[in-house]
């Protein structure tokens, strides 16, 4: 997924980025609602992880903008505000989730995951396709009942792929899922990737849609 990170406080910060790209998503972290805004305006993010008390002002009245404005990206709040009227206020917002600070790392993960499968429609962590089972909760993947070794970057393209079946992704938006905002891509970054997850899901599982992109087979 590529998930952006508005949050100030360095350390935290640091440790969310660090802890979310070794699950294999693409992570964009700024410190401001300014910058969190321009991010949000120039990328499809698939989640918006987001502290309240940020040096430009509120992170809630972001979060009214974004629904407001009719924005669907999913919203988990992250903050040390622990007041059930604060947890009220949020959701009524329009946030998906609310996570109190401190909090530990691996559960963060594991509710980030929980919002973005409600949002693809998918309750079940569990998605079948052909002779693949992949549960996404776990990040597990095997093939006829084999287990499958993916990396990171392959499940970020993997996970792009079961969230739109049957549909075109374009290289870009491959490129989108697995890297950072600034991250240096090199040219056939995807078609390496395509290439390996071919070679371990098997060669029919990807298509190449010459001169548009890619999609899973259905």
């Amino acid at each position: 997924m590529r998930i952006l990170l508005v949050e100030d406080e360095p350390g935290l910060g640091d440790a969310v980025r660090e802890h979310l790209a070794a699950a294999g998503h693409a992570v964009d972290w700024f410190t401001t609602i300014g910058a969190g805004e321009a991010a949000l305006a120039a990328v499809p993010y698939d989640i918006l992880l987001l502290d309240l008390a940020l040096p430009d002002g509120s992170g809630l009245g972001l979060l009214k903008r974004l629904r407001q404005a009719r924005s669907v990206v999913p919203v988990v709040i992250l903050t040390a505000r622990d007041q059930i009227s604060d947890r009220i206020a949020g959701l009524d917002a329009g946030a998906d989730d609310y996570v109190v600070k401190p909090f530990d790392l691996d559960e963060m993960t594991a509710r980030v995951n929980a919002v973005a499968r409600r949002y693809a429609q998918a309750p079940s962590p569990t998605v079948c396709h052909g002779d693949l089972e992949v549960n996404v909760g776990a990040r597990r993947a095997s093939v006829n009942g084999q287990a499958i070794d993916l990396t990171a970057r392959e499940w970020g393209l993997l996970e792009v792929f079961l969230r739109n079946p049957g549909a075109i992704v374009s290289k870009g938006q491959l490129e989108e899922a697995i890297y950072a905002f600034g991250a240096e891509v090199e040219s056939n970054t995807v078609e390496v990737y395509v290439s390996r997850m071919r070679k371990k899901l098997g060669r029919d599982f990807i298509e190449t849609v010459r001169g548009i992109g890619y999609r899973m087979a259905t």
